[in-house]
């Protein structure tokens, strides 16, 4: 079974083996936009992002919203990430347009298998816990799986800004 987890230094290694299948692409959901990926090999720097994202839920960073992150891990597989997931409780200017309420990365070689699917219900959870009634999710235009995940969660086209598909899934029973 596909579950969130909140982030820990106790998968720092597996967390690396998941980023590193990327090899230099985008990591949608992982929140690294401003961090060096090298300096984050130190379990320091590390440990510093990992406790920046559990206060972020809270006490987020100047322009940023509160949120919380995720990894993605299979009970299966406990001990190994799939992926990331960030879960923005409000939203500004810029995830309004691009980003929306959840963005989330799925390692390649886990991809194909529900992971992004099973991920992405888990989150639709925990925006409802937090209050949401409904939730922006967006993919680039030329993403089909991910067009299949949002749209088999529930997600319905609103528009295509600037190559990205903008979905709302309603939360309300």
């Amino acid at each position: 079974m596909i579950r969130l987890i909140p982030p820990t230094t106790d998968l720092q290694d597996a967390w690396f083996e998941a980023v590193d299948e990327f090899d230099g692409a985008r990591l949608h959901g992982f929140s690294t936009m401003r961090w060096d990926l090298d300096e984050l090999r130190s379990t320091d720097v590390f440990a510093s992002f990992v406790a920046t994202q559990h206060r972020a839920r809270t006490e987020p960073e100047a322009g940023f919203v509160p949120a919380t992150l995720y990894w993605i891990v299979d009970d299966l597989e406990p001990e190994r990430v799939l992926g990331s997931l960030s879960l923005r409780h409000e939203l500004n200017d810029f995830l309004l347009e691009e980003g929306g309420h959840i963005g989330y990365g799925v390692r390649p070689s886990a991809r194909g298998r529900g992971v992004a699917t099973g991920a992405l219900r888990a989150s639709l959870d925990q925006a409802r816990a937090l209050g949401l009634d409904r939730v922006l999710v967006t993919c680039d235009d030329d993403n089909v799986a991910s067009r299949r995940t949002i749209v088999g969660s529930g997600g319905v086209l609103e528009d295509v800004r600037n190559g990205r598909e903008r979905y709302w899934i309603d939360l309300r029973d």
